[in-house]
Parts: structure tokens; sequence; C-alpha cells
């Protein structure tokens, strides 16, 4: 098998012969052999290795690769745990964008169902967040509560309702509080969602970017793992 210097590595992939053996450090390719003299001297091996190493990065994040990388050893099967858990979170992804979508065109198509008016344990329950969650969502300007005069206590109506199952959805997907409350300010005033619509047709875009990024990553995993 031939053999290959840092430099070789690094031209490939336009990186740095330092990045090349902070990889080899991290676990993310194998330990180089040395010269006499001290010199590093990788293989083919190494090559496949960093390939699906850098190719494992945009795919499921430099820890998770790094994880990968790190396990496919001599513990295979939890380099495939790792990666059945970013396939799964990507599944969950997709399904989050679509019950946003749903949500969002339901939501605009029509006003808020009667619903009966609940308290914060109410809602948050429902949810699944906690009060605080929701305390948070109302400093942002995302549910407008109101209080019950006798108590003093947040009650929340259909519109409240609404809106927090909206901000929830979206929190899923990533999106931060400031941007959820635009979007609950444009529903609230049926200033239309062009914004909304923009930012979730672009969320299906990195989802289907990274989708191919894991098919890629395979590819270079399967033909790494296929020269140990």
């Amino acid at each position: 098998m031939r053999t290959l210097r840092p430099a070789d590595l690094a031209r490939e992939h336009g990186i740095s012969t330092q990045a090349v053996r902070n990889y080899e450090q991290d676990g993310c390719i194998p330990p180089a052999a040395r010269t006499p003299s001290g010199y590093r001297v990788y293989t083919e091996v190494h090559a496949a290795a960093l390939r699906a190493y850098l190719a494992l990065v945009p795919a499921y994040g430099h820890l998770a690769g790094g994880q990968i990388m790190n396990a496919v050893g001599d513990r295979l099967d939890d380099a495939l745990l790792i990666i059945d858990r970013g396939h799964n979170r990507l599944l969950h992804d997709r399904e989050t964008l679509s019950s946003v979508r749903k949500a969002v065109d339901h939501l605009t198509e029509q006003p808020p169902a009667p619903v009966n008016a609940r308290t914060i344990g109410e809602l948050s329950h429902q949810l699944r967040v906690t009060p605080a969650t929701l305390r948070n969502w109302e400093s942002a300007g995302i549910v407008s509560p109101t209080r019950d005069p006798a108590t003093g206590y947040r009650v929340y109506h259909a519109a409240d309702h609404r809106d927090a199952e909206l901000a929830h959805l979206l929190r899923r997907g990533g999106y931060p509080l400031a941007y959820i409350a635009t979007v609950v300010r444009q529903i609230r005033t049926a200033g239309g969602t062009e914004a909304l619509s923009q930012a979730l047709d672009d969320w299906q875009k990195k989802l289907t970017e990274q989708g191919l990024a894991m098919l890629r990553a395979a590819a270079k995993l399967g033909q790494y793992l296929a020269l140990l």
C-alpha cells in the first residue's frame, strides 16, 4: 500500500497539515506510523478515513462525526447507533416541518376554534412544555394571556392556544423566539405569512441537503470500512 505524507491528505481537501494532525490526535483518523526520524507516514486507509470523517461532519455534525470515527474500529455497533440516532433526528425534523406547514395552513385559513380557557398548568401539560416556557413566550410577545380578576392567574384563550401551538412547533424546528414572535404577529393581524413560508422552504432545503450528506457519508464510510 502506497504511503502518503500529511501534505498529500491535506491537499485533497484544501485543509492544513496541522488540521490533519489534529484529526489524528482526536481519533478521527487512525494513528500514523512514524519514520525513524519521526515523520508521520499515512496510507490509503488514512486517506479513506479522512474522507469519511469530512463527509460525516455535514451529515451528523463535528461531535457525532468524531464519535463515529472513534468507534468504527472496535465498537462498530456504537458507531452505527450514532448514525441511527442521526437518521431518527432527521425523520423527526421532517415530521415536525410537515406539522408546521399543516398548522400554518390551518391557522391562516380560519380563525381559532373555540376552546375552553386554560390555566398555565393545563396548557403547559397539553403542549408538554414547562410553565416557565410559556412565561418566556409571554415575555417574547408570542402569547398574551389575560388575568383572572379574582385570582390574578394567567388565563389562556383560543388565540393564545393557537399561538402557543405554533410556537411549540417552530421551536422544535430551531427558530428563535424573536422570529416566532414576528410570525405570530403576522398571523394575528392577517398580514400575510411570506416570511414564514420562505423560512419553511429554507428549512426544507436544509433537511434535503442533510439527507443527501448522509448518503454521501454512508458511501465514504463504507469505503473506509472495506479497507479495515
